[in-house]
């Protein structure tokens, strides 16, 4: 499937964004792209290319994140041999891999002071010097720059040249967060999921319920469309059921009760995280109280134990049945007011069949 066709949405934010995009990619001017991450701005400088007159030019994309200050100026403009220690043969660099096309630098706000110097004289003059030589290169490449920063506020911050934004921001296409994008997240929820279900070989995509469609559009989508087809595609497999729609949403996998602490190691104690011990639990004649039911109205009544295990179980039950009750069956904040993630509270009610 072409990574082009995976424009999906229905909401007016994000119809004008992409409007604003097609204006622009017929001239022959730098665009920038904001927008935080996951929101699709790599696919939009695809598109920028793809509508322009530059269609059947080279895309080169370049992540000014994903290398050390020392490299970036030599992977933009490349180097003579013996340029620098390792540099045993010359090497053409993005710009004139990107000759007759467009160049995506991703991560724009990450470029070194060196780098944005050169960056400026290349957009200004069509030339660039390989490292390690003084003869320059006439380069015919469009500028498409992306960024999750606030660019004049790094510039108020002597972080990025002013003189370098100015000329970069031709055309400035803003793009909304998911959040922002009403009507949208159940849109791209089905298509993630029948493409996940298409993937699995499912006969049939059976949807999410109205539970899952209700958790999947009051989340916030920090991740933005990227998270969110994460959170689809495992929701799907995990699911396992073409038959049965889609009813458990789990929004952080890493999510448990065995996560470990990082520097606080817990290995020495037999409880699990947030696990109380016996001298922690209140008793009173027979009668135990966990601290969420002491602060409902709910009072639960001493057990008979001639059998652990089933005490255990009707006691957790009475447990849930009281939270439930008091927090108006609103599951997440059952799980809150018991200390639990939402997805354990899922699991408890599954285990004692009260999911109804």
């Amino acid at each position: 499937m072409e990574r082009a066709s995976q424009f999906i949405g229905q909401s007016t934010a994000f119809l004008d964004a992409l409007d604003r995009a097609s204006q622009a990619a017929t001239l022959e001017r730098p665009v920038l792209v904001v927008g935080e991450r996951g929101t699709g701005k790599e696919l939009i400088a695809e598109r920028l290319h793809r509508l322009s007159l530059r269609w059947d030019g080279p895309l080169i994309t370049m992540n000014c994140a994903a290398l050390p200050e020392t490299l970036i100026e030599a992977e933009l403009f490349g180097h003579e041999a013996g340029a620098f220690t390792g540099a045993t043969k010359a090497r053409a660099g993005r710009f004139e891999e990107a000759d007759g096309g467009t160049l995506f630098l991703d991560e724009l706000g990450t470029l070194s002071m060196g780098a944005q110097e050169r960056l400026l004289r290349a957009v200004e003059y069509g030339e660039i010097n390989r490292i390690g030589s003084s003869n320059p290169i006439r380069v015919d490449v469009r500028i498409v720059g992306a960024t999750n920063e606030n660019l004049p506020k790094m510039v108020d911050d002597y972080r990025f040249r002013a003189d370098l934004l100015d000329r970069l921001s031709f055309e400035v296409i803003t793009l909304p967060p998911l959040r922002a994008r009403d009507g949208d997240v159940e849109v791209l929820a089905d298509h993630f999921g029948r493409r996940m279900a298409a993937e699995l070989s499912w006969d049939s995509w059976p949807g999410f319920d109205d539970m899952a469609k209700k958790e999947l559009d009051n989340y916030a989508w920090p991740g933005n469309v990227r998270e969110l087809r994460n959170v689809v595609e495992r929701a799907v497999y995990r699911s396992g059921n073409a038959n049965v729609a889609i009813n458990r949403i789990e929004f952080d996998p890493f999510e448990s009760i065995w996560t470990p602490s990082g520097s606080n190691n817990s290995a020495a104690s037999p409880f699990p995280p947030n696990k109380p011990d016996n001298d922690s639990i209140p008793h009173n004649d027979g009668i135990i109280e966990s601290e969420a039911v002491q602060s409902s109205e709910h009072v639960i009544p001493a057990i008979d134990i001639d059998d652990f295990r089933k005490a255990s179980e009707t006691y957790e039950k009475m447990i849930l049945e009281a939270a439930m009750e008091k927090h108006r069956y609103n599951q997440r904040q059952t799980a809150a007011a018991l200390n639990l993630s939402y997805d354990q509270l899922r699991h408890c009610l599954k285990k004692y069949d009260m999911l109804g």
